[in-house]
């Protein structure tokens, strides 16, 4: 029993920390938002990834990065209208 307490604690104390990891209210559009960023900031701080890109779209570094930060906004589209109570 007090192990299940103990590891509860622990994952609100994460949840709380980083706000990546969600919580019991985290609806499914922010959470797959948390996703897309974390993706495109891990894209944007390795150098040789962003290189590919650049080469692989035949485009300039900076326009990359550029296009990524813009990506960034709104990764996964407009938010959805939430219901009513």
């Amino acid at each position: 029993m007090g192990d299940r307490y103990n590891i509860h604690s622990q994952l609100e104390h994460l949840q709380s920390k980083y706000i990546g990891t969600g919580h019991a209210d985290t609806t499914k559009y922010e959470w797959l938002t948390n996703q897309h960023r974390d993706t495109l900031a891990s894209y944007m701080g390795h150098y040789d990834l962003l290189s590919y890109f650049a080469v692989s779209e035949n485009e300039s570094k900076a326009r990359i990065r550029f296009n990524i930060m813009e990506k960034m906004l709104q990764p996964c589209g407009p938010p959805p209208e939430k219901p009513e109570d």
